[in-house]
């Protein structure tokens, strides 16, 4: 049965007490009984037409309060020391914050905090080709910090990833025009420094926001099948040059004792030379001192020259000849021996040796210089 048939009054919507009335409800009973739903919420009272309406304003008004109060609170935000904030408002750029408690409009600005001051680390690894054709596993990292915080954040869509992508690019190319020993061994901080500046060409174009730190080649390896030759290899390059330092070491050790060596003998024989000299010298002088007395008496001069030249010969030897005037005998005395035996406490005695020269000799007549001369050099020593 309908709710408007007739004796289903009690089933009206709208409240009609008449019952006759069919027309839409009172606008202000609805905003009366809305009012004292409204306050009921709030703790008011639903009963009573004055106080409803009374509640009623108090609570949208607490509300609304509140409501102020939290869109105001929810707006503070705080940038760090080492940030900067980009500033969105409806999406689009409006500016950059610095560090510090800020505040913004809620659901109208959005903040973008963007580190400033971290160094951040950016690796980059694989296998390349070498221009003389060999394929190498290069690693390298790039550290790097961001410098301006719009560009960073607008200028690419990542500019993390483009870098990362300029990194693999630049390494690749670099490792490309050079040979795989030099990247192995001795031209690793030449493909660093020229990785870094083929990089910073790369990304200076698209303005990135970012400066390029550091550099680091951390490894270069060559393949694994092909690992043990190429660690051969390298060592014998190694020791080709431990050996040339070590020579070069022996050359700089040799050489100036040998320059001192060279020195010595040029002064060695600088003082021969000199001393030969003197000697000369000395000799031409005592010959013209000889000269006049030999030429004034000619046969003592030579006796007295015959002496003294016997007297320097002999007096090199241990061993003494005594001749004895008219006799044909010469004592030897062979004093080594006698003081040797001094030494052991035992005597030697003189033994006569028999002269080889037979010639007879005036005990009135002295010896000529050449029968001494016979006699002397027949002798025995």
């Amino acid at each position: 049965m309908a709710w408007n048939e007739p004796g289903n009054n009690d089933k009206d919507p709208w409240k009609n007490k008449g019952g006759n009335n069919q027309g839409p409800p009172d606008l202000d009973d609805l905003l009366k009984d809305l009012g004292q739903k409204v306050s009921g919420v709030f703790g008011g009272k639903s009963s009573g037409g004055g106080s409803g309406k009374s509640f009623s304003s108090v609570g949208i008004g607490l509300a609304l309060i509140i409501s102020v109060l939290v869109y105001a609170f929810s707006g503070f935000y705080t940038i760090k020391e080492a940030e900067q904030g980009i500033v969105l408002r409806f999406g689009q750029y409006a500016g950059t914050v610095d560090p510090g408690l800020r505040w913004k409009w809620t659901f109208v600005e959005r903040i973008i905090p963007v580190d400033m001051q971290t160094t951040r680390d950016l690796p980059a690894a694989g296998f390349m080709l070498t221009q003389d054709e060999n394929v190498v596993r290069v690693e390298m990292q790039v550290q790097y910090r961001v410098v301006d915080a719009r560009n960073y954040v607008f200028s690419v869509t990542d500019a993390d990833d483009s870098l990362s992508q300029s990194l693999d690019s630049a390494l690749r190319y670099v490792v490309g025009h050079a040979a795989m020993d030099d990247i192995l061994t001795s031209g690793r901080e030449t493909v660093r420094q020229s990785v870094w500046q083929e990089l910073e060409k790369i990304i200076e174009p698209y303005h990135l926001g970012l400066i390029i730190v550091d550099v680091n080649f951390k490894d270069a390896r060559p393949p694994e099948e092909v690992k043990d030759a190429f660690d051969d290899a390298i060592s014998a390059q190694e020791d080709e040059v431990r050996f040339l330092r070590e020579a070069e070491a022996y050359a700089r050790g040799i050489e100036p004792r040998a320059r001192g060596r060279v020195k010595r003998m040029e002064q060695e024989a600088l003082a021969y030379k000199q001393q030969t000299i003197l000697d000369a010298e000395g000799a031409v002088a005592r010959f013209e001192k000889i000269l006049p007395e030999y030429q004034a008496a000619p046969e003592v001069t030579r006796q007295r020259m015959y002496l003294t030249a016997m007297e320097k010969v002999y007096s090199n030897t241990s061993k003494v000849m005594v001749d004895v005037e008219g006799g044909n005998n010469m004592m030897y005395l062979p004093l080594d021996k006698i003081l040797q035996q001094q030494n052991s406490g035992q005597r030697i005695v003189p033994q006569a040796t028999t002269s080889l020269s037979q010639q007879p000799v005036s005990s009135n007549t002295k010896p000529s210089s050449s029968g001494r001369s016979d006699r002397f050099s027949s002798g025995r020593n």
